[in-house]
C-alpha cells in the first residue's frame, strides 16, 4: 500500500502523462510559482517597489518556501518508487535524487531562504541572486539543459577543438594588443591579462566600445581579431546546432525501432506501450508524433 502511494506521488511530481490531470495541474501550478518567484525577486530588487511591498514579498517568500520545501520532501520520499534507478534500495534511490542535478536545484531553491530566516543576514542581495536559481527547477519539466549537456558531450572533441582555437586567438590577440597599444593607452592595455577583456569582447563580436585600438597596427590587429571571432563563434554555434539535430534524429530512429519491435507480433501489449511511453517522456517527444509513427508502422504491417 505504501509503495503504491509513493509511486503515485512520484508520478504526480514528475512530468504529466497523457490524461493524468492531477499531475498536469501540479506541473502547471509549480511552473507558475517558479515564474512568479523569478518576477518577485526581480521586482524586489527595485528599491521603490521593494520598500512599498516589503510585507507582501515576505509573505509570498514564506509561502514559496513552504511549497518548495514540501515538494522537496515528497520528491525525496517518493524517490524510492523510481523504477529506472541504478540502485535497488530505497536509501540508494534517495541518495541518487539528493546528488542529482534536479535534487541539488530543489535544495538550492529553499536553503538560502531558510538560512536567512533562522540565522539572518545583513546583506540580502546574495540571497535574492541565489533565489533566482529556482528558475532551474523548470528542468524538472523540461529536458532542455540535459539535451544541451548531451549534445555538447557527444560532440566534445569538436567542441574542445573549437574552444582551443578560440583560446589561442584570445591569447595571441591580447599579447599583440598589449605590445602595440600599451604605450598609447597604458591604462586600457596595462598588461596581457587586462588586454584579454578587449580581446574577449571583440572575439565574441559583442564590441562594447569601452576599449578600442587607436594605433594603425592596433586597428589592423583589431580588424583581424574581429574576423577570427566571427569564424570561431560561428564554428561553436554550428557544432552545437549540428549535435542537437543529430541527437533528435537518433531519438527518432530509436523510437521507430522500439515501436517496430513492439509491432513484431502484430499488436502492442500494455507493457510494450508503457515502455514506449517511458521512452517518449525520456526523449521529450510529442504524443502526436509518436501516434503518427505507430500509425505508419501499423499501416506498413497490414500491407
Amino acid at each position: 500500500m505504501m509503495m503504491q502511494i509513493q509511486k503515485r506521488v512520484y508520478e504526480i511530481l514528475g512530468q504529466a502523462q497523457g490524461g493524468d490531470r492531477v499531475s498536469r495541474f501540479v506541473d502547471r501550478f509549480l511552473t507558475i510559482l517558479i515564474v512568479s518567484n523569478v518576477l518577485a525577486v526581480s521586482l524586489e530588487s527595485v528599491e521603490s517597489i521593494g520598500s512599498a511591498f516589503r510585507l507582501e514579498f515576505a509573505v509570498f517568500e514564506i509561502f514559496s518556501v513552504i511549497i518548495f520545501g514540501s515538494e522537496y520532501i515528497l520528491r525525496l520520499w517518493s524517490a524510492a518508487a523510481k523504477e529506472d534507478s541504478a540502485y535497488k534500495s530505497s536509501f540508494g534511490k534517495r541518495i541518487e535524487y539528493i546528488l542529482s542535478f534536479n535534487g541539488l536545484v530543489d535544495l538550492a531553491a529553499i536553503l538560502p531562504s531558510l538560512i536567512s530566516m533562522f540565522i539572518g543576514s545583513s546583506d540580502l542581495r546574495w540571497i535574492r541572486v541565489v533565489r533566482l536559481l529556482r528558475l532551474l527547477k523548470m528542468s524538472n519539466y523540461s529536458t532542455a539543459l540535459e539535451d544541451l549537456g548531451s549534445a555538447i558531450y557527444e560532440e566534445r572533441r569538436s567542441f574542445l577543438a573549437a574552444l582551443y582555437l578560440f583560446a589561442l586567438a584570445l591569447f595571441i590577440a591580447s599579447a599583440l594588443m598589449y605590445v602595440l597599444e600599451h604605450q598609447a593607452q597604458p591604462k586600457a592595455f596595462a598588461s596581457i591579462p587586462e588586454s584579454m577583456w578587449w580581446a574577449l569582447i571583440t572575439l565574441t563580436t559583442v564590441g562594447y566600445g569601452d576599449v578600442s585600438p587607436i594605433t594603425p597596427l592596433g586597428k589592423m590587429v583589431g580588424a583581424l581579431t574581429a574576423l577570427i571571432g566571427v569564424c570561431t563563434v560561428a564554428l561553436l554555434t554550428g557544432i552545437i546546432a549540428s549535435a542537437f539535430t543529430s541527437q533528435i534524429e537518433k531519438r527518432k530512429v530509436l523510437m521507430k525501432a522500439e515501436i517496430a519491435a513492439a509491432f513484431s507480433d502484430g499488436i502492442i501489449m500494455d507493457a510494450e506501450l508503457k515502455k514506449i511511453e517511458d521512452m517518449r517522456r525520456r526523449f521529450n517527444m510529442n504524443e502526436d508524433h509518436i501516434a503518427a509513427i505507430i500509425e505508419i508502422i501499423s499501416d506498413g504491417k497490414k500491407r
